[in-house]
């Protein structure tokens, strides 16, 4: 479902940071890292966003196949741009996410999943690309039961900007009384926007939520001034202090956009785990050994 979204005078949001996205290499894969990285340690709730990609994928080169491994206390999410992945966890779910789509886990007590290119993706060849975001869940939450939520790319509601050079799909929370697709745990907005070169649009979000956003190609200019562009800068954390944001894509541009409500509570990390103590994040590691979060053979 499309809506020309009507464009409203609003105090613009000022920018807080401004952050690159260099690459990192984690084991045999070679990603880029915006969050954290550069001053910009969490934009709380979320604590972790790699782009991964683009990767030439096929028999031989085959980088990103990630076997079983656990998660507790936080939603790993995939917007996938390019490619086909296959999903499996430890819930029984299985399902193929194909370009456009995203997969929002929700890990909570505990979660075993894997995923990588499908055999008949690799087979054939390809090119792969995605973000992985890491959304934190609050202390109230983190031993929920577990669930998995895919949403199609052809089944996300989009808003047309007036000049229709932009749209914004809105996978989850909520633009101009358009909502989501996805159920969320806490108040939070992810928009993918997609404009086409010279295209405007203005992005309204709550004063409640920590905002920011995230060039994954091309070039644009934000809030008249500040301009995102690839291997400069691609990151972008707002102030509380006003409505929303203006873009104007200087190119063919697609950016992922993200609020939510922070927790502001403590945050312990480690590997696959985002809990509030050291301690929790032991029981973590010993429930996962004991079989607690499930099984999932591997292929």
């Amino acid at each position: 479902m499309e809506t020309i979204k009507t464009k409203i005078n609003m105090k613009l949001n000022t920018i807080k940071r401004i952050g690159r996205s260099d690459f990192v290499n984690m084991g045999p894969i070679k990603l880029r890292q915006p969050l954290p990285n550069q001053g910009i340690d969490i934009v709380d709730p979320f604590i972790l966003l790699h782009h991964y990609g683009p990767y030439e994928i096929n028999e031989k080169s085959n980088p990103f196949d990630l076997g079983p491994h656990p998660h507790r206390g936080f939603e790993p999410i995939t917007f996938l741009i390019q490619g086909e992945q296959l999903h499996r966890d430890s819930l029984g779910n299985e399902s193929v996410v194909k370009a456009g789509d995203v997969q929002w886990t929700t890990a909570g007590r505990g979660i075993i999943h894997a995923e990588g290119p499908t055999e008949e993706f690799v087979a054939k060849g390809g090119v792969l690309e995605g973000i992985q975001l890491w959304l934190n869940l609050p202390a109230k939450k983190k031993m929920m039961e577990a669930n998995y939520q895919h949403a199609k790319h052809e089944d996300f509601r989009i808003i047309k900007s007036k000049d229709g050079k932009v749209k914004t799909r809105i996978v989850a929370g909520e633009l101009n009384q358009t909502f989501g697709r996805i159920g969320t745990q806490t108040p939070v907005n992810a928009f993918l926007i997609e404009a086409k070169a010279e295209g405007k649009e203005s992005i309204l979000f709550s004063k409640e939520q920590q905002g920011m956003l995230y060039l994954l190609k091309g070039k644009v200019k934000v809030n008249g001034s500040t301009v995102l562009e690839l291997d400069k800068n691609q990151l972008i954390q707002f102030h509380h202090d006003g409505e929303g944001f203006s873009i104007e894509a200087k190119e063919n541009s697609l950016l992922l956009f993200l609020s939510g409500e922070p927790f502001n509570e403590p945050v312990s990390t480690y590997g696959p785990y985002v809990m509030n103590t050291q301690t929790e994040i032991m029981e973590a590691m010993r429930d996962y050994q004991m079989g607690k979060m499930g099984f999932l053979p591997a292929n």
